[in-house]
């Protein structure tokens, strides 16, 4: 299978956990434990293949300009997170109190869209590179994937909108994480921008949201989930090519 193709194909499987997330939430919703687990585990990893992956990555297609882009990558998920979608971070726990207005639900679905659009990015621009550097950014993303579509629903069902739309928000934050890998499959050579910009974008999302919520959680037993993640990417480091 070509590059463009598997690229696209994995971008739907991510894409589609995040509508997982939204119909686990609808239809039988996991306990607030076992879905921080997952997101420990996902943020060990995200932040392993960050650092280790796609800032070097970003480095050597773009020695000169990608520490700025992964900065302007991170400030850029920042200002979203407190402007448009003000006292909201991905992953924290949702209370019904704290978002009655439409309005705000539909801020905070802008906001999560912003982030899986780079998820996309992250994933195209792996495999425009390496087969082997996709799957690692594949694997960075979907593993976050079902407790995102698990929050936006949650949002939406906390703001008075039905079932459906919390599924279709979950849905369409999967559509816009495919359009981000069509998008670097359109243009390759955007790949020297969408991955420093990428790693930016996961750097924030894997360190300043999800982790302060693992640990909102005591104890020994989540430091390890997290960095069961870290060492989850360094087996499979090991395995691929050198």
């Amino acid at each position: 299978m070509s590059a463009l193709w598997l690229s696209l194909t994995l971008g739907l499987v991510a894409g589609l956990a995040d509508y997982l997330g939204g119909f686990l939430l609808v239809r039988q919703s996991p306990s607030a434990r076992a879905l921080r687990y997952f997101v420990a585990l996902g943020a060990g990893f995200m932040l392993a293949a960050a650092v280790l992956e796609m800032i070097p990555e970003g480095l050597h297609v773009n020695p000169r300009f990608a520490p700025l882009l992964i900065l302007v990558g991170y400030c850029a998920v920042h200002l979203v997170e407190h402007s448009l979608v003000p006292h909201f971070h991905f992953g924290e726990q949702t209370h019904e109190h704290e978002f009655i207005a439409a309005k705000t639900s539909y801020s905070v679905l802008l906001g999560l869209a912003t982030h899986t659009f780079f998820d996309g990015v992250a994933i195209g621009s792996g495999f425009v590179l390496s087969h082997w550097l996709g799957w690692i950014l594949f694997f960075a993303v979907f593993l976050h994937k079902i407790p995102e579509g698990f929050t936006v629903a949650s949002v939406m069902l906390a703001g008075g909108r039905g079932a459906a739309t919390a599924l279709n928000s979950a849905l369409f934050l999967g559509a816009t994480t495919v359009l981000g890998v069509l998008v670097i499959n359109l243009e390759p050579s955007w790949v020297r921008v969408g991955l420093p910009l990428s790693a930016g974008v996961t750097i924030y999302v894997a360190a300043t949201d999800l982790v302060p919520e693992v640990n909102r959680e005591p104890g020994l037993r989540m430091a390890l989930v997290f960095l069961a993640g870290v060492v989850v990417f360094f087996i499979l480091r090991l395995l691929g090519p050198g």
